[in-house]
């Protein structure tokens, strides 16, 4: 969630005038600069943990060692709980350049793993399946977003709703860990998170829209990525009980 703007670390646009919602006061062309700026390094990012899932899926002996040897084990948790670790020092030098990139990349690349190994075993057809539905509700949820924060709506209310479901879900995922849940439960699981993640997509959109300063840019990317990588896992899940 970003903090309301502060007007420091601004790059100017060239032919962004439009207003973004009635009651902007900053001026357009700085809003759409920094909005491009995050969807610049949000590209970015998804097109690296694109690339490096794809390695992992597509080259069994790399989700053969992380599945089979103790190293690999070892390796494998450390990059489960790396982008976990690495959000702490990152949220608080999201600021900080350039160890803020730094940071940043360390974050995609070790969730990108973790990403890609999670879904090693997966059928193709089912990630291809997963892969174009996000790429249709992103771009659906983020359009109309933008619409309906020019319309005057204002999405902020839905973040205790958001907050709460989250908790449902890390206790849901908690309860699988342990003991292991039934096609259905895992179903249902799924459908969960996505539909979840669609709000927080929503939620982070209009926040990077309105109240995001010039300078949270890291966080602000860091936010929508974390939500579409949850969306493709939720639907991932979903897909996999259903086959």
């Amino acid at each position: 969630m970003c903090r309301p703007q502060a007007k420091n670390d601004v790059e100017t646009g060239n032919n962004a005038d439009k207003e973004l919602h009635p009651v902007m006061l900053e001026s357009p062309q700085m809003r759409w600069a920094f909005i491009r700026k995050v969807y610049s390094i949000l590209a970015f990012q998804l097109l690296l943990t694109g690339a490096i899932a794809a390695v992992v899926v597509l080259v069994r002996p790399i989700s053969v060692f992380f599945t089979t040897t103790i190293a690999g084990i070892v390796l494998h948790v450390v990059l489960v709980l790396s982008p976990l670790i690495i959000l702490w020092p990152l949220f608080y030098y999201h600021k900080k350049h350039p160890l803020n990139f730094f940071l940043l990349a360390l974050f995609t690349i070790t969730l990108s793993f973790g990403v890609g190994l999670s879904w090693a075993k997966t059928k193709g057809s089912i990630i291809l399946e997963a892969a174009i539905l996000t790429t249709v509700v992103v771009v659906s949820l983020t359009l109309y977003t933008f619409w309906a924060a020019r319309r005057g709506q204002d999405f902020n209310f839905l973040g205790p709703f958001l907050f709460a479901s989250l908790l449902v879900i890390l206790v849901f995922g908690l309860i699988q860990i342990f003991s292991p849940l039934d096609k259905l439960s895992r179903m249902i699981y799924g459908g969960l998170v996505a539909i979840v993640f669609c709000g927080y997509i929503v939620y982070d959109t209009n926040d990077l829209i309105k109240r995001c300063a010039y300078d949270e840019y890291i966080w602000a990317s860091v936010s929508l990525y974390l939500d579409i990588v949850n969306l493709f896992s939720g639907l991932v899940t979903l897909f996999t009980a259903v086959d």
